[in-house]
């Protein structure tokens, strides 16, 4: 009986020049196609393989070839277009030692190909305890030899009969997890590169008919100069818009790089399918009727990426806008977007489509040039995460907005902020706060952290969070068009003494530091302004300028604005304005590239000083941000880390949990993580508490563990200093009769700790940023007023520092009315320990350490709880390069 294989082991993945294959195990039905894909193969690749002339393949070598038991032999196939184009197999030789070897078609050598099917085939033999590749190739070879020299693994080389001799220990190392990450980074943005740069598109549905979906995006290409050629597709009509329209995208003679589908639901597997046989690089799905319609439709969106996937093809939607570059190489406008904004230096992502048409007239309405749009709609394929790695080395975006409903991947989007964020701002507007700090499930997508924390994690990772709509417009010119501000002090020159007293106001209650404003007084004229902004931009005291102008009778409105954009040019300060009924930016305040394009040096211009002001508020922070050294995670060799996956395991057992270990096993698993927490015995009697007492050593504390009472100081739930058996019992037997039976009070009798502040420190794996890591005092005033702090796992030692500090009790740590301060750096290396756990060990779904009382001379661990479930048998974040699961 065949056996079956892990079904984590399939896997979409992008290959180097943006492509897509499909990688699972081979089974004995693939034996015709392997039979095929060996006809294909050169006389070259197949001697590289075989090491000698072959061919065709018997009969028995088909079987052998196919029918693998998934254990000591594995292997692996590529198809596209229902095709297999390579295999990677491995054969163990030994306990921990197996052979390898590939073979890549020759019409997709060179794609990256080995690489990646490497990753997938170690990874698998990870799973199956084999710790060593070796693998014969000849020195001819060079294609794979190099495969194996880059992937980063440790690996050894050696020659012996004119054949070299390959090693690779599979133990992931630092090298081989950058080199795949970057691979990654390249092959994704290579797919989005491949989607906003087409040389043709075909619109499959364009109709006749006014205004229908089809014809509209038809129109906006034709309308928009887009500089290829456009290919209507329509069953009957022999043109559509004056241009001649062919039957299936199929029939259309010359190549088609990109197809937007606008047809019924039930007509888009046959469209991409017709995409995938034509060779179609990428899809824009506008068509409705898939996710968002239940789960029929549901069924649908799966099955269109899935055949897209396997044709090669990466999907934007469906239910989207649709995509558009500004490019004049390209002047691409995919989109139902009536107004599309001009050429400018801005990314923009939106996940919803309805909102996209509204997004694009607001940039437009503002000067607000883009490089490029993608509306994502469903996010079926495409998600902010592959915009993000496309701009980040994007040479036309300095900066990107991102409309975001939910995250895809969490882990993955928090690695890339964090990354892209020291180069390029990211400007984020979250939707779904009223749903947040809700159970998950209560509310579908929705984040589950409190909205300040989800705030201090976006903080974290340097991505600028806005309220909202106007805001991220706002902040957006700023980052578009003016330099970073050095500090937080602002400059504030007008001809209003009420405008300049609002704008230093909001200095004030934004965190900026604001000069007195320079009244100028109504009658000012552009030479006034440009004398007065010339001093405060040489001020060396000076970061920032907010210019205000409210005209006058006959006033000089542009004039003024030609100075600002003057001065502007050559600044090295930003410089933001508020012109009395302007919102945006007037022709004045724009400076214009060659091009025809808005440039650095324009003048954003706002309604209101607050506008204006907090807008200077988020660049500097971001600005603050980005000077600060990015800190490195640290390492402890103590730390070990394959133990506590092991205690894990044991501790779920057969079942999927979530299990609650015993106070016992908790200690254990955070014992190999170095974090030691003191015994605490549960007594049910007087008699029980004395015999803990003296197995413990007097003198001992008596409290409640149970979580309705533990933080209730009122309740008398604690006593401490029990010196002897007499004053132990009496305590004991009045602390049931105020709390009830000792077992439902849950007592524990501990050994006194030294004196210290009592704090709490928690971990969980969020469903909406992946591992989190909290901190705060351990009372019931701090948890009433929500006093916690939040970062992302794994922490560096610059974020355990500002997490210590972040919470508004932090001076109680610190020698708060001439107190000792506490040991802090204890408190950060356990912050760092227990950020390392819950980032190795998706089992974790919850923990909870407390008290940890923090002291002069360093910390006691006295209690935790934790909470584990059984992780999904993918992280999409670690292992081998693959695409997120399709929604």
């Amino acid at each position: 009986m065949q056996a079956s294989y892990p079904t984590h082991w399939e896997a979409d993945v992008v290959l180097s020049d943006g492509g897509t294959v499909f990688i699972r195990p081979i089974t004995p039905d693939d034996a015709e196609a392997l039979k095929r894909f060996h006809s294909r193969l050169s006389p070259e690749s197949i001697y590289f393989r075989f090491f000698a002339p072959y061919p065709k393949l018997s009969q028995r070598d088909v079987e052998h070839f196919t029918h693998v038991d998934y254990g000591r032999r594995v292997a692996l196939i590529a198809i596209l277009g229902g095709e297999m184009v390579g295999v990677a197999r491995y054969d163990r030789v030994s306990d921990h030692e197996a052979e390898v070897a590939f073979v890549i078609e020759d019409a997709h050598q060179g794609r990256g190909l080995g690489s990646v099917l490497l990753e997938h085939i170690a990874a698998a033999a990870q799973e199956r305890g084999i710790g060593r590749f070796v693998a014969d190739v000849l020195p001819q070879n060079r294609r794979m030899i190099a495969v194996f020299r880059d992937a980063g693994y440790s690996a050894r080389q050696t020659y012996e009969d004119g054949v070299a001799q390959m090693s690779l220990d599979l133990e992931p190392t630092d090298t081989s997890r950058e080199v795949m990450q970057a691979r990654e980074h390249r092959a994704e943005a290579r797919s989005i590169q491949r989607l906003l740069f087409p040389r043709s598109v075909a619109v499959i549905g364009a109709s006749r008919r006014p205004n229908s979906i089809g014809q509209t995006v038809l129109r906006h290409l034709l309308g928009g100069d887009f500089q290829g050629p456009v290919f209507p597709v329509h069953r009957t009509a022999g043109s559509v818009a004056s241009v001649r329209a062919y039957p299936t995208v199929g029939e259309i003679p010359d190549e088609v790089d990109l197809a937007v589908v606008a047809v019924p639901a039930e007509a888009v597997p046959e469209a991409v399918e017709g995409c995938a046989g034509k060779g179609v690089h990428g899809l824009v799905v506008v068509s409705s009727g898939f996710g968002e319609a239940g789960p029929e439709g549901r069924e649908r969106q799966l099955e269109l990426v899935r055949l897209a996937r396997l044709g090669g093809m990466r999907v934007v939607g469906p239910n989207c806008l649709g995509i558009a570059n500004t490019d004049p190489r390209v002047r691409l406008n995919a989109t139902l977007a009536p107004v599309l904004p001009g050429q400018g230096r801005v990314g923009f992502f939106s996940q919803s489509g309805a909102l996209g048409i509204t997004l694009l007239h607001r940039a437009a309405q503002r000067g607000l040039g883009l490089s490029t749009f993608v509306s994502a709609g469903n996010r079926a394929d495409v998600s902010a995460n592959d915009l993000m790695q496309y701009w980040e080395d994007d040479p036309a975006t300095d900066a990107v907005l991102l409309y975001l409903e939910s995250f895809g991947n969490p882990r993955k989007f928090t690695r890339l902020a964090r990354r892209i964020s020291r180069a390029k701002p990211l400007v984020v507007v979250k939707s779904g706060r009223s749903t947040q700090g809700v159970p998950p499930g209560h509310a579908a997508g929705a984040v589950s952290l409190p909205d300040p924390a989800v705030g201090s994690l976006f903080d974290q990772a340097g991505i600028i969070r806005v309220d909202d709509l106007g805001q991220l417009f706002d902040v957006a010119q700023v980052l578009a068009y003016q330099p970073l501000p050095e500090g937080t002090r602002v400059a504030i020159v007008g001809n209003s003494d009420a405008l300049g007293l609002l704008a230093k106001d909001a200095c004030v209650s934004t965190g900026l530091d604001p000069r007195d404003p320079v009244n100028l007084g109504p009658e000012a004229a552009a030479d006034d302004y440009e004398a007065a902004l010339s001093e405060a931009l040489a001020d060396p005291l000076v970061d920032s300028v907010v210019a205000l102008f409210v005209p006058p009778t006959g006033g000089e409105g542009a004039d003024v604005a030609r100075v600002l954009v003057r001065l502007a040019e050559h600044s090295a300060k930003p410089i933001v304005s508020t012109f009395l009924a302007h919102y945006g930016m007037p022709e004045e305040l724009r400076r214009i590239g060659p091009d025809g394009a808005v440039v650095r040096g324009s003048v954003p211009s706002y309604p209101a000083p607050e506008n204006a002001v907090r807008a200077v508020a988020y660049a500097t922070r971001y600005a603050m941000w980005r000077r600060r050294p990015a800190g490195k995670i640290p390492t402890f060799s103590d730390i070990d880390a394959d133990r506590a996956r092991q205690v894990a395991t044991e501790l779920l057992g057969d079942g999927g949990g979530p299990v609650e270990p015993s106070a016992e096993d908790t200690a254990r698993l955070l014992a190999c993580y170095g974090i030691s927490v003191w015994p605490a015995l549960p007594v049910r009697s007087g008699d029980e508490a004395v015999a803990a007492a003296e197995r413990l050593g007097y003198p001992v504390a008596l409290k409640t563990t149970a979580p309705r009472l533990r933080r209730r100081s009122s309740v008398g739930g604690v006593r401490l200093d029990l010196a002897g058996e007499e004053n132990l019992r009496r305590v004991f037997d009045g602390m049931v009769d105020r709390l009830g039976d000792p077992e439902t009070a849950q007592l524990v009798v501990q050994r006194m700790a030294p004196p210290g502040i009592a704090t709490i420190v928690g971990a969980a794996d969020d469903p909406s940023f992946g591992g989190i890591v909290w901190f705060g005092m351990s009372e019931e005033a701090a948890e009433l007023l929500g006093d916690r702090a939040y970062r992302l796992a794994p922490l560096t030692g610059m974020d355990a520092a500002e997490l210590v500090r972040a919470i508004r009790t932090a001076p109680l740590l610190f020698g708060y009315r001439g107190a000792e301060p506490v040991d802090v750096g204890s408190l950060e290396e356990l912050l760092l320990r227990v950020s390392l756990l819950v980032d190795d060990l998706p089992e974790v779904v919850h923990l909870e350490i407390e008290p940890v009382l923090a002291g002069a001379n360093g910390l006691s661990v006295l209690g935790a709880e934790l909470r584990l479930g059984r992780p999904p048998p993918l992280r999409p974040d670690l292992g081998p390069r693959r695409l997120r699961l399709p929604t």
